[in-house]
């Protein structure tokens, strides 16, 4: 089945790309994805004020990209790593493409045993270019659709778009020109030059986490932040001489596990008192933003700034979750948020999210509209001018163009999320749930005992004062649309390891 999109946005965005139609005139595009960054890792708060986390970090690119283009204040991932980055490559719901949680090895689940679920056949090989390939969702990727436009597309850090011996390990096999250092791991083994990236003296990877590629690198003291940006801007000097518009998917590892420590900036935090493991956080956070600046100055020197929109965003929460860590307690707080990675609370999903759009986006301006990351797949083909396409997949994201021309969100907008499955950790809200949030209320259904919690976002961002037994008729209102919504992506749902029965949908209990 092909699927054709015909966008047809407002009119002033529509005057806005007028003229977008050439690929020589189309605007460059650089999406900056940081991997398991929590809301709060930022000396820039994306809430209505300062905690005293960001006061523990340093990240001014971030503040100079801000001061330059739009912060969104809740702007929504998924809880992992594999079904977000699925969802902006294909722009369709994790409920919908069935890669519910990471992935590695090619037909083996990652779930996190369960005493009294099953877990459903999911797609744990993730996506795929080609029809045929077992637990895959087929579907037509983002960078192919910007290459055939006529865009360099350059893949540079994280993949984790495919399992390992399936097409999308590699990101050449979905649309990018270029691929720097990604396959089918969701982390790296090492960030140290000096160990080779995970690698032994022979060049042998020491895990499935090895980072591949950059041996001009090893042996040396260097971080693999800074080798990456490397790379990219060496790539990006290479599309400049093609005279093409360029998109480069700028994927960190950081600030993915393991905490290795950045000497660039980790003793200023060891002298400021900060205590060693949160000063290497600190540091690898500091790394992260340092490639931010690294890049945008090279847009400035090479006069493409003008011409050229970015857009930062975060895959997941932080993670903040004790039981997951070896050495203690974790290094990342989401305060005020609840919760981080692999949960259904807001620190699991909520992600620091940032647009320049010169020319289009007003400088220094907030948006508090909700939007979702599959959301990034239509907005990215508009901010480009491609507004006919055709695909396999069905697209459920929303161009967010609307919200940066106008500085306005949907507020009757309905959001889900799906979580069949178990994380590999322990904590407040990770369990296998499905999610919905209209306007300032959000709901979140557990399969396991049929429980419901009814938060108000607005005045609760904390999710501190659960108000399902308090408003029961919201309560259905909700559960019944989020039915409706799962039944009609064909989503999954666990089942009772006691009898065999699937879970109850959400508007069946």
């Amino acid at each position: 089945m092909t699927v054709r999109y015909t966008l047809m946005p407002l009119a002033v965005v529509a005057s806005l790309s007028a003229g977008a139609a050439n690929p020589e005139e189309r605007p460059n595009i650089i999406l900056f994805l940081v991997d398991d960054m929590g809301w709060e890792d930022t000396s820039l708060p994306f809430w209505s004020e300062r905690t005293r986390y960001n006061d523990m970090f340093e990240t001014p690119n971030m503040e100079r990209l801000a001061a330059e283009g739009m912060m969104f204040t809740q702007a929504y991932a998924s809880s992992v790593s594999s079904p977000s980055r699925c969802s902006l490559m294909t722009g369709a719901n994790a409920a919908r493409h069935r890669v519910t949680n990471w992935t590695l090895r090619r037909n083996v689940p990652t779930d996190n045993p369960d005493t009294l679920l099953s877990y459903p056949d999911w797609n744990v090989n993730g996506i795929s270019p080609v029809d045929g390939v077992e637990r895959t969702y087929h579907a037509t990727a983002l960078p192919e659709l910007l290459r055939r436009a006529g865009y360099v597309t350059i893949h540079c850090g994280k993949a984790h778009f495919g399992a390992i011996g399936t097409p999308a390990e590699n990101p050449l096999n979905i649309g990018f020109d270029v691929n720097i250092a990604g396959h089918a791991a969701g982390g790296p083994a090492s960030y140290l030059g000096l160990d080779n990236f995970g690698h032994d003296s022979l060049g042998n990877p020491k895990s499935l986490f090895a980072v591949p590629g950059l041996e001009d690198y090893w042996g040396k003291d260097i971080f693999l932040t800074d080798a990456l940006t490397r790379e990219a801007i060496k790539a990006l000097d290479e599309a400049e001489e093609e005279g093409k518009p360029f998109f480069l998917y700028m994927s960190h590892y950081a600030v993915h596990v393991p905490i290795d420590i950045d000497r660039r900036y980790y003793q200023k935090y060891i002298d400021r008192g900060v205590p060693d493991k949160d000063a290497a956080y600190c540091a690898l956070v500091e790394g992260m933003d340092t490639s931010l600046g690294e890049l945008m100055d090279w847009l400035e020197a090479s006069g493409q700034e003008d011409n050229t929109i970015i857009l930062f965003m975060s895959d997941n929460g932080g993670l903040a979750v004790s039981s997951y860590w070896r050495d203690g307690e974790p290094h990342t707080q989401n305060h005020p948020l609840r919760s981080g990675k692999g949960s259904a609370y807001e620190g699991g999903v909520r992600e620091p999210m940032i647009v320049k759009w010169p020319g289009r986006v007003e400088p220094g301006s907030r948006c508090s509209g909700y939007l979702l990351i599959e959301d990034f797949f239509p907005s990215i083909l508009e901010m480009a001018g491609i507004d006919d396409y055709s695909v396999v997949q069905e697209v459920d994201g929303r161009s967010f163009v609307p919200y940066l021309i106008n500085n306005i969100g949907d507020s009757k907008r309905v959001l889900v999320w799906n979580f069949p499955n178990r994380w590999d950790a322990d904590g407040p809200g990770i369990a296998a749930t499905c999610t919905i949030r209209r306007g300032d209320w959000k709901l979140i259904y557990f399969y396991a005992d049929g429980h419901k919690e009814l938060y108000n976002i607005k005045e609760d961002i904390g999710e501190q004062h659960d108000l399902s037994d308090s408003r029961p008729r919201l309560v259905n209102k909700l559960s019944s649309l989020l039915g409706r919504k799962l039944r009609a992506m064909k989503a999954q749902r666990p089942s009772f390891k006691s009898t065999g029965e699937p879970c109850p949908w959400p508007d069946e209990v």
